[in-house]
């Protein structure tokens, strides 16, 4: 059944398609046409309970696999996504009102590589090298899977983040219930099907389902870490709920990312490639470029660069011709976006955009404001819309606390042709991941993951495979 003819979303719970015990389902809402094309289970405490019995059922099997069948699995899950492409991005299309073409090539295909990567990266554990510590004794390391992980993804990238989620969990032998965000469910409940056909029966479940339905999850007691991608407030509810059981906490969370510019670089260049970082996805993304911190000598000239920029990218639905971004995702988001632009103090300017677009849809254009303070709430709170600020500063110094100057610190780009200065502000920034030259340049071998209010943990790389693992300590008496 295509995603188009799925008018009704289920949850996948022990290799099974399973109406929602509750009774209860959520409509769904297409961002692009503000049109209902479905429902979704809303799942309640006895959904929850029977996941996660399945997961507990299935970790023991599962966890005593070898890396290699663990592989050969995620390899055959690929496949498959590869092969229900279609499906997939017509699942994404639908709830996100993004451009087909970016569901295509970043949504889709960057699942499909995330999940090659942790089949290879199952096979390539690292740990401590046996030796004798102790006279007469040799100890090792063994890395081992924490068992049954809760993952709740959001709506920006709802397959893709859920590859993220899934991946190195099953590449480190745990068993997964996966809540994706009530909004959007729909791919990752395909993606669920997949898994069904791929790995034995409870090592992959699905629950739909609202926030309610997230407490319950990460509150059972059979939970053993949980892992989740969304909003600060969201990560400190989890952090707090999590606490009762000292269960294992992974929190990627929101960001405010800087991009600081300095007098050498070109105007036109820079402000397009800053534009497109930031616009990106209508701006829902946590590393993407909120605030242009620029040095004064080119301040003026960059904000006009980057208007022309931000006025170049076409804003629509997902099959209209050259568009750049669709839609935000909900009508509480759009809600969230206007009331960013109706607070703007006085002193504020926006240089372009600004107004919700007079179009069914919850269309913003790109939006660039100058004239903002520091302790704005522009600038201090994630928006997570096409919204972009612009500040100057006067020295090296200034720049870095004004790049510093917020909770988050997640991500950030540095923008000069000055080798050393460079290098300088990379050690100097307190963000996750600091680019040069480039921003938003993410990569399975790359590890994704912030500081402060933007969370604990990487997602990517060895380190997120890491994260899915316990570490023991043996010891061996040679007597």
């Amino acid at each position: 059944m295509t995603p188009e003819e799925m008018n009704e979303i289920r949850n996948v719970i022990a290799g099974e398609s399973r109406d929602p015990l509750s009774g209860a389902w959520t409509d769904l809402v297409d961002p692009a046409t503000e049109r209902t094309y479905g429902r979704a289970a809303c799942s309640g405490p006895q959904d929850v309970a029977d996941a996660v019995r399945a997961a507990v059922t299935a970790s023991a099997a599962w966890r005593s696999t070898t890396p290699a069948e663990r592989q050969r699995r995620l390899l055959d899950l690929a496949a498959l996504m590869e092969e229900h492409r279609d499906d997939l991005v017509a699942a994404e299309v639908v709830a996100t009102g993004k451009p087909r073409g970016t569901a295509r090539r970043t949504d889709v295909g960057g699942a499909v590589d995330v999940v090659r990567f942790f089949a290879g990266a199952a096979r390539v554990l690292e740990g401590m090298g046996a030796a004798e510590y102790a006279a007469g004794r040799t100890s090792f390391v063994r890395r081992e899977p924490i068992g049954v992980v809760a993952q709740v993804t959001p709506w920006n990238y709802p397959l893709l983040m859920a590859a993220w989620k899934i991946g190195p969990a099953l590449a480190a032998g745990n068993t997964v219930i996966l809540k994706p965000a009530d909004t959007t469910p729909g791919s990752a409940v395909l993606l669920g099907e997949l898994c069904a056909r791929v790995f034995p029966p409870g090592v992959v479940n699905v629950v739909c389902g609202d926030r309610d339905t997230g407490r319950a999850l990460v509150e059972h007691p059979d939970v053993e870490m949980v892992a989740l991608t969304g909003s600060t407030r969201a990560g400190s509810q989890v952090m707090a709920a999590a606490a009762a059981d000292l269960k294992d906490v992974h929190l990627e969370l929101g960001g405010k990312a800087p991009a600081v510019v300095f007098g050498d670089v070109d105007p036109d260049a820079t402000a397009g490639d800053i534009a497109e970082a930031a616009f990106f996805n209508a701006g829902q993304d946590c590393t993407a470029v909120t605030r242009v911190l620029v040095e004064a000598s080119l301040h003026d000239d960059l904000v006009a660069a980057l208007a022309r920029a931000a006025e170049a990218l076409a804003v629509g639905g997902p099959d209209e011709e050259g568009v750049f971004h669709g839609p935000v995702n909900n009508a509480a988001q759009a809600d969230r976006v206007a009331g960013f632009l109706d607070r703007l103090p006085p002193h504020a300017e926006i240089v372009t955009g600004g107004t919700r677009l007079d179009r069914p849809g919850y269309f913003f254009p790109p939006t660039v404001i100058t004239g903002v303070r520091q302790d704005d709430e522009i600038v201090q709170n994630e928006v997570f819309g096409p919204v972009v600020t612009v500040q100057p500063f006067a020295t090296e110094e200034e720049a870095v606390r004004l790049a510093n100057g917020t909770p988050y610190g997640l991500a950030a780009s540095v923008w000069t042709r000055d080798t050393g200065r460079a290098l300088r502000m990379t050690g100097r920034i307190d963000a996750g991941a600091v680019w040069v030259n480039c921003h938003s340049v993410i990569l399975p071998e790359t590890p994704h993951g912030g500081f402060g209010h933007s969370g604990t943990g990487k997602d990517l790389s060895r380190y997120g495979l890491d994260a899915y693992t316990r570490i023991k300590h043996v010891m061996i008496s040679h007597s």
